[in-house]
């Protein structure tokens, strides 16, 4: 897998650095939110606050994060070029950011035109992106797990997108749907069709690579992508025409498959090369576990009906896997992804006659692993509000908020990083080409 990677294709560094350090906020503002809503907020999860608090972490955070990382991977790793990257990534970030707010906004005052504005917002800037990613992927074969992952996903995006808007402008009332059912689709499209194809399209290379770990199994990597991608479509459609006997089966097929890919990545972290594990692969494996729990808390709920019927297991299946899983995963990511997006450019920028320093020392390691220990406590926090909430709302709002404003803090000591020794090189290469001359 490593064979595909290309890097000199990389867009320019601002591209996906602008989603990086835009999603923190979001999840800033989300803490934010936990506070000011109070133990209220964990009532229920169809609360205005829960609504917001969610669709903050997924559009604010998430899809900032995996837009982002879109951008630099397509072209390195399925040679998939955008054109013009630096515009398509502004247009896309705004966008999608004002999307976000304003989608927040309507959740937390149910105003039908902040619906409206926000599903037309997100609409155009993902399928700015869909576009300019399809275009890019067009006639690229599917020659490996990877390539075909990245494919499937932008279907998923697409439809997870489309029901979101579809769900916004009905909320007013004026289309009868059966909103639901339909929340319910969107949901599984969003978290399995969307982030979870993707994730796994992009743990297949990075597991191994940055991990070192074994590779995934061949059978289970050619098969994943696809058979995720059907069960979320043959779920779908019985669940719409109302086969009430094989919905049920059919859902929880798919939160085993997604049970098993989590299983299995665990499975392999268990057989690293390396020494002692970094704050990536704490990341990633508290990722998993918490994926592991969602699961099984969500099949638990299914066949159990006295748990079905308690308010709480939504929330606690919706912490583990939006704050447990996906936000520990991804933040794990960046912790690889913008210290070599930096590394790199500085390379390409010394040409081979200025090195730039190790990689390890763009983000001081022990300002990782402290803001890995504030978001595990998040977590933890945020997992006993839902039981407790009086006694814990605000101790989980404040955690997330050090958290991520810590997550922002070590990004943008990235960027600092890359900006002082940028001009070094520079200066570093005036002088050099001055005294060749001089030579002369």
């Amino acid at each position: 897998m490593q064979a595909l990677l290309s890097f000199d294709q990389a867009p320019p560094l601002a591209a996906p650095l602008r989603f990086f350090l835009t999603a923190p906020l979001f999840a800033v503002l989300a803490a934010l939110l936990v506070l000011w809503s109070g133990p209220e907020l964990f009532a229920s999860r169809w609360t205005g606050a829960a609504l917001a608090l969610t669709h903050l972490i997924t559009v604010g955070f998430m899809l900032q994060v995996m837009l982002g990382a879109m951008l630099q991977i397509l072209p390195v790793v399925a040679g998939a070029n955008i054109s013009r990257p630096q515009l398509l990534a502004t247009l896309v970030h705004l966008a999608v950011a004002a999307g976000a707010l304003l989608l927040a906004a309507g959740f937390l005052s149910y105003q039908p035109l902040l619906f409206e504005l926000a599903a037309l917002s997100i609409g155009c800037g993902v399928a700015l992106f869909i576009f300019g990613a399809g275009h890019a992927l067009y006639g690229v074969p599917s020659t490996n797990p990877t390539i075909l992952g990245l494919k499937l996903s932008l279907i998923g995006l697409a439809v997870t997108v489309c029901l979101g808007m579809l769900l916004a402008v009905a909320l007013d009332g004026a289309l009868a749907l059966p909103l639901m059912q339909l929340t319910s689709i969107h949901l599984g499209w969003g978290f399995i069709g969307w982030s979870v194809v993707l994730l796994a399209a992009v743990a297949f290379v990075v597991v191994p690579m940055f991990q070192m770990t074994p590779a995934y199994p061949e059978w289970f990597t050619r098969r994943f992508s696809w058979s995720l991608f059907a069960l979320l479509l043959l779920w779908s459609s019985v669940d719409i025409a109302g086969w009430q006997w094989s919905s049920p089966w059919l859902a929880a097929l798919a939160v085993l498959t997604v049970a098993a890919f989590a299983a299995l990545t665990l499975q392999l972290q268990s057989r690293s090369k390396r020494a002692r594990f970094d704050a990536t692969q704490h990341y990633w494996r508290v990722a998993m576990l918490s994926t592991l729990a969602a699961c099984s808390l969500w099949l638990a709920a299914s066949s159990w009906p006295p748990l079905g019927e308690r308010s709480e297991w939504p929330l606690l299946c919706g912490v583990l896997a939006l704050f447990g899983g996906f936000m520990s995963v991804m933040i794990g990511m960046l912790y690889k992804i913008v210290p070599f997006l930096v590394w790199s450019h500085l390379q390409n920028l010394g040409r081979g006659r200025v090195l730039p320093p190790n990689m390890n020392k763009v983000i001081a390691g022990a300002q990782l692993d402290r803001q890995m220990q504030a978001h595990f406590v998040a977590v933890a926090l945020l997992l006993a509000a839902v039981l407790w909430p009086e006694w814990l709302t605000y101790p989980a709002g404040l955690a997330l908020l050090l958290a991520n404003a810590w997550l922002l803090r070590n990004l943008l000591a990235a960027v600092a990083f890359y900006r002082r020794q940028r001009l070094k090189i520079v200066e570093t290469l005036t002088l050099t080409s001055a005294a060749a001359a001089a030579a002369r």
